[in-house]
């Protein structure tokens, strides 16, 4: 067994912690962001010691757990950082490195909590089907239960990772065939797991979890876009618009979605989706940035800092097929600060939506 004391990672230096999740395993594993140097920080397992120099995987058995921990270590991290002989640029560079890293894995857990929401939404009012009505092949017929307990919570699921145990050798993947009956058991490694995790958000959008996910991602942003327009429509969302365009603030974005405030024309408030630039993809969000809308675009870039620190103004922008935006007059153009709201505005925000 390894121990703790000839591990060579114990002296790498951390700049910073997030969890993520493992489904194999059911748990929140913490991942450690590592200074390499003159080359681009890494994300990796983080290991933490044990009583008589054992090592463990640091992990937690919920999400909540998991990032009160990691909030509570960064700030203790980034004081660290702080307190290094280096040089300015290069420490600020730096800064700018982990405030990119950790915006990308909470915004893209953000997104996927919102989209796992709307998928249970959709099918809240499906039949959910009897344990003993499911067909399955006679050697999946131990998992019938397990099975049952998914679909009375998922009923569109397609794939299912049954065997629940926290023991990976026990993970099987069951498929429902064209036929509705469910296949024999399949081994599930990590890879498998990560399918089957993904089945409970592309399945509720009616999506193959073996799609590319960025893909299926992009395609139930598309499908999103109208619920959030109906936000519009309920009180307490008008009385957040109201309250924050008294604030002064006229753009709010959460989770990939934009209130735009568009004072012209009588307008009012709008939904908007945020795009980027292959530049801006995963940058650091500039917050006291601006937005320069010269165009009526559907899209909005966010401002973003490049890591040499150069700071880049936001702007509006259509789609790729989506023809040119009709441009503003130049007495119209505005130049627009934004906020940033937490993600869970937005699940939460969707949650009071009725059911079609």
């Amino acid at each position: 067994m390894v121990k703790w004391s000839e591990l060579k990672r114990a002296s790498d230096i951390v700049l910073a912690v997030w969890p993520h999740y493992r489904p194999l395993f059911e748990r929140w594993f913490m991942q450690e962001l590592i200074d390499k140097g003159e080359l681009a920080p890494i994300w990796r397992e983080r290991m933490v010691p044990g009583d008589n120099d054992t090592v463990f995987a640091d992990h937690y058995p919920d999400r909540e757990a998991a990032i009160a921990a990691a909030n509570a270590l960064n700030p203790t991290l980034l004081q660290a950082l702080s307190a290094r002989s280096l040089d300015p640029i290069v420490k600020r560079s730096l800064e700018l490195k982990i405030d990119k890293a950790l915006q990308a894995k909470q915004r893209l857990q953000d997104e996927e909590a919102l989209m796992l929401a709307e998928a249970l939404r959709r099918h809240a009012d499906d039949e959910r089907p009897d344990a003993t009505a499911l067909k399955l092949a006679p050697d999946s017929e131990r998992y019938r239960q397990d099975l049952a307990e998914q679909l009375a919570e998922m009923p569109y699921l397609r794939l299912a990772k049954v065997g629940r145990s926290n023991n990976r050798w026990t993970h099987a993947l069951l498929y429902l065939g064209p036929d509705g009956v469910w296949s024999k058991p399949y081994h599930a490694g990590e890879k498998a797991a990560q399918t089957a995790e993904r089945a409970k958000i592309a399945n509720g959008f009616d999506l193959s979890a073996s799609t590319h996910w960025g893909k299926a991602k992009a395609k139930i942003r598309q499908i999103l876009l109208p619920r959030a327009n109906q936000l519009l429509q309920l009180a307490s969302v008008q009385r957040m618009l109201a309250e924050a365009l008294a604030r002064g603030e006229r753009v709010l974005v959460s989770n990939g979605i934009v209130f735009w405030y568009e004072p012209d024309g009588g307008i009012g408030w709008q939904v908007k989706e945020t795009s980027s630039t292959r530049e801006s993809e995963g940058a650091t969000i500039w917050k006291e940035g601006t937005i320069l809308s010269t165009n009526h675009g559907r899209l909005v870039v966010l401002p973003y800092i490049k890591e040499n620190g150069e700071h880049v103004r936001g702007h509006t922008k259509n789609g790729p097929n989506d023809g040119s935006a009709l441009p503003r007059h130049r007495d119209h153009y505005a130049e627009i600060p934004f906020s940033l709201y937490d993600g869970d505005l937005m699940i939460g925000l969707f949650g009071e939506l009725p059911y079609e």
